[in-house]
């Protein structure tokens, strides 16, 4: 039973944080809804193609601060789990990302999820965060799609977690998974306008 509500308490928590959209407080900030410009997504990178870097760097540190804020507390709550591993932190985790791309404040139309996601990697195995990370600034770098970066990035996730070098358990294998789908579903659009040669580059 008390484990029962540490879980509820960690998925919730996680959720209401992932939910604060930072780009639409932002937006609002500058008297606009970011969902109604360019691409329409609520996130940094539209952030940045619409209101320009200070706005996109106050979206990016939220994101980044309510995925660690909310793994703390999952940690805080549950903590470690024998056989399963750090379980508080991939619930509350994977619920700030839910939060952020179907938010409650906001009508449930977020962002995709990416800023939260790669820090609830970290926060996860900071090895994997990193080697992810570099794989995303490379192929941004590269081709100047932001959307491809975080799509191969988000794709690799679940396939690094089954390495035996990092002795995870399949519990995380499963967060790992959920995440990476989540993140490239939200990318589908993106996904259809890279292979149409029409998807904008930053």
């Amino acid at each position: 039973m008390l484990m029962a509500l540490k879980i509820f308490a960690s998925v919730l928590l996680g959720y209401l944080l992932g939910s604060i959209n930072t780009s639409l407080l932002v937006g609002r900030f500058y008297g606009i809804d970011i969902r109604r410009h360019g691409s329409g997504n609520a996130g940094a990178t539209n952030t940045l193609r619409t209101l320009g870097k200070t706005a996109a760097l106050l979206v990016a540190i939220g994101d980044v601060l309510k995925g660690v804020l909310a793994c703390l507390l999952g940690n805080y709550i549950i903590g470690y789990v024998e056989g399963i591993g750090d379980l508080g932190i991939m619930l509350a985790g994977l619920f700030a990302v839910i939060g952020h791309n179907w938010p409650v404040y906001f009508g449930f139309k977020g962002g995709k999820g990416i800023f939260t996601s790669i820090t609830v990697i970290f926060m996860m195995d900071w090895r994997m965060g990193l080697l992810l990370l570099g794989v995303f600034i490379v192929i941004v770098a590269v081709t100047r799609y932001v959307s491809l970066g975080s799509v191969a990035g988000a794709f690799l996730f679940p396939f690094l977690s089954l390495l035996p070098v990092f002795e995870k358990t399949l519990t995380f294998a499963f967060f790992a998974f959920i995440i990476a789908v989540m993140a490239i579903v939200r990318h589908r659009e993106n996904i259809r306008r890279i292979i149409k040669g029409t998807e904008s580059k930053l």
